[in-house]
């Protein structure tokens, strides 16, 4: 069977803390869309990692795929890996041949095309790592992919052909001196050795044929998702969304696996208990002004700095209709919901329970970034919850979670309309409460 975890919101939800936990009962792992702008962090036994391109599953020891709907940076994932031998761990990790490759080049234009944005206000706020520009080239028909790496002679003829285009946008275009990120003699050393290491190391695999017979012989397979369902490129808060589809439907895109197949497993959304992003864009229930006191105190006890970029996240109350939009966009069948801890002991808790516009209450987002700025948060209010042991009630069950949290889990359950499988209250994989395992 398959399972599918998803973010509801804008990224940052604790996807690797699940991924980690079920990824036991899975054989394989597979990431289906983003790049090395997926931070992601798991804690097994206090020891942490801290991965961005290299599935979640690894620490467990799980066959990892980096699938089509990836763009992969070599150096990063070459690097995370050697990192993760050092640290004792086997990684086995598969990179699709038809996944596209961050090339040197995507990275500086990534960096100059920021900075032009900025100064009309449509910077995405983007990690500056090229994946833009390489899905750009992907749609363009000029990207480089995973399986031309193999054949230094065909590296050689992409390499050519695209160079001098991209040599020219920054020289003739933007007026500034292209180095050697723009060589093709220096690319061709570079990213041939890479393909010589990807054969010699039998890393490539054409992902769907990989993927579907594995599952003929009864594999069990999750579903990995970067970001968050408001940051997709096609139903998120364009144009501050990243480049490709982290709702359910990516899945199947970004691996070659059936859209039937993955429908017929579990998808579950992972839930932040409260609302964080980085980078810029409207965001209704932030706590700015008054309240930003509060968002320090969040963003400190919750540790919401970026994970690739080290920046403070912003903070807001949960935004109940964003969950509303992301389980239906994804379908999900279960919720989890993370970081529960961080908002005990707090004075009042709250949701954006819906919004206001013009008058109007509505109780999902509008399809325009412009119309969901507009949008006033109705606030629902909630009892807090103190401080208690966390490892106890993570060993204890739901049951022991204070009544105050129950009852806010319970609302949330309610409001997207499927149980809670999961309560994370910690960062170590046994600081989870879970209710159901989707494997089972």
């Amino acid at each position: 069977m398959t399972v599918t975890i998803v973010g509801s919101q804008l990224g940052d939800e604790g996807k690797g803390a699940l991924v980690d936990l079920w990824g036991g009962n899975a054989d394989i792992v597979v990431r289906y869309q983003g790049g090395d702008n997926a931070g992601h962090t798991v804690v097994e036994d206090g020891e942490e990692y801290k991965l961005s391109l290299v599935p979640s599953g690894a620490v467990r020891g799980k066959t990892g795929v980096l699938g089509n709907g990836c763009v992969v940076n070599p150096r990063t994932l070459f690097e995370e890996i050697d990192t993760l031998r050092e640290r004792g761990l086997d990684p086995d990790v598969r990179v699709a041949r038809r996944a596209h490759v961050i090339m040197p080049y995507h990275r500086v234009l990534d960096g100059i095309e920021e900075d032009v944005k900025s100064d009309d206000d449509l910077a995405a706020g983007t990690t500056g790592r090229g994946i833009g520009p390489t899905y750009e080239d992907k749609v363009g028909r000029r990207g480089i992919r995973v399986g031309d790496l193999l054949d230094p002679e065909v590296l050689r003829d992409r390499l050519e052909y695209v160079v001098p285009q991209k040599r020219a946008l920054v020289e003739e275009v933007f007026g500034l001196e292209a180095g050697e990120e723009f060589d093709v003699e220096a690319l061709h050393e570079e990213f041939a050795d890479v393909g010589r290491r990807l054969a010699a190391e039998d890393m490539t695999v054409n992902a769907g044929d990989f993927l579907a017979r594995r599952l003929d012989d009864g594999a069990e397979l999750l579903f990995e998702g970067a970001q968050g369902t408001s940051i997709d490129i096609d139903h998120g808060i364009y144009p501050y969304v990243t480049s490709s589809n982290p709702t359910a439907g990516g899945a199947s895109t970004g691996s070659g696996v059936g859209p039937t197949v993955v429908g017929r497993g579990e998808v579950v959304g992972i839930v932040k208990a409260y609302l964080s992003r980085v980078g810029t864009g409207p965001l209704p229930t932030e706590l700015d002004g008054d309240d930003e006191d509060l968002a320090d105190y969040i963003r400190e006890k919750g540790g919401e700095f970026g994970t690739v970029t080290g920046r403070p996240r912003r903070i807001g109350w949960l935004d109940v209709p964003m969950l509303r939009h992301a389980a239906r966009t994804s379908g999900f069948t279960g919720i989890a919901v993370n970081h529960l801890d961080v908002l005990a002991g707090l004075d009042e808790v709250k949701v954006g329970d819906a919004y206001d516009i013009d008058g109007e209450r509505l109780e999902t987002m509008p399809a325009t970034t412009e119309r969901w700025a507009e949008c006033e948060p109705i606030l629902k209010a909630f009892e807090p919850w103190p401080e208690v042991d966390w490892t106890a009630v993570a060993d204890d069950g739901y049951d022991a979670l204070p009544a105050n949290a129950r009852t806010y889990l319970e609302y949330l359950s309610d409001e997207v309309g499927v149980p809670i499988y999961a309560v994370g209250v910690g960062p170590d994989r046994a600081d989870t409460v879970e209710l159901v395992d989707p494997f089972e």
